[in-house]
């Protein structure tokens, strides 16, 4: 990592594990769950659920196993608890497609309700949500607890699904599911990761059942007038990788 790019992030280990860093000057933690955690807002931020993806492929008659709301919703409501956030805010594609809230299993459904109650919810609009959302907020039978809007401003930091072409201070995105691949152990890693140059930020897909775009793609680094860092998630730690270590 250059000392420019040290500067403006000012990286340091998290207690929790994550590393806390600065964008467009608000301070935040990288959390290994690959949620944001925004210290001065007390908002968390996680982005890409794609909650009932399972049952989106096996509608096609592609089985896979349907546990992937609940193993999201589980690592949701861990952050939740251990942090007990003002406000959370989920950045678009929250739910795989427009039918994903009629497939999702009752007991799952409720349980966003109470992950919601006592605090602010957020969910932005996605490619891939954006009809469940619009229907839920016209008054469907499958009402969301919360606000649905396009974009939101917290502090200094400009929330929004995907990521905008050119100089975007402050900009915190989701949609692209960015993954760094690094050798390890005589072999390679490829890691759900972060990506930050501490003016702006794309974060991981945070649901289970999600892939992963190398970090180096254009779509990802074109982003970024200078190598950004990749901020990987490991089991225990959130590992801050510079640009040209990675594969």
């Amino acid at each position: 990592m250059n000392a420019a790019l040290r500067q403006a992030l000012s990286p340091a280990r998290h207690p929790c594990g994550g590393l806390r860093v600065h964008i467009a000057g608000e301070p935040c933690v990288l959390r290994c769950s690959g949620a944001l955690w925004v210290l001065n807002h007390r908002t968390l931020i996680a982005a890409d659920l794609h909650l009932e993806k399972g049952s989106a492929f096996a509608a096609r008659g592609q089985m896979l196993p349907p546990y992937d709301s609940r193993a999201t919703l589980d690592r949701l409501e861990a952050e939740i608890d251990a942090l007990q956030p003002a406000a959370v805010v989920l950045l678009g594609d929250s739910f795989h497609d427009a039918k994903s809230m009629d497939r999702m299993a009752a007991d799952d459904r409720a349980r966003l309700d109470r992950l919601a109650a006592g605090r602010d919810w957020v969910w932005l609009e996605g490619n891939h949500d954006i009809a469940a959302l619009r229907s839920s907020l016209a008054g469907a039978m499958n009402d969301l607890v919360g606000e649905v809007v396009e974009t939101m401003d917290l502090g200094s930091l400009r929330l929004i699904h995907e990521p905008q072409a050119g100089v975007r201070p402050g900009e915190i995105a989701g949609h692209l599911h960015p993954a760094a691949r690094v050798a390890a152990y005589g072999r390679g890693v490829r890691r759900p990761c972060f990506v930050t140059d501490g003016r702006r930020a794309v974060l991981p897909a945070f649901g289970a059942f999600t892939g992963g775009l190398d970090v180096r793609d254009p779509a990802i680094a074109g982003l970024f007038a200078e190598p950004p860092m990749a901020a990987a998630l490991g089991r225990e730690r959130v590992h801050a990788l510079a640009w040209e270590s990675l594969r």
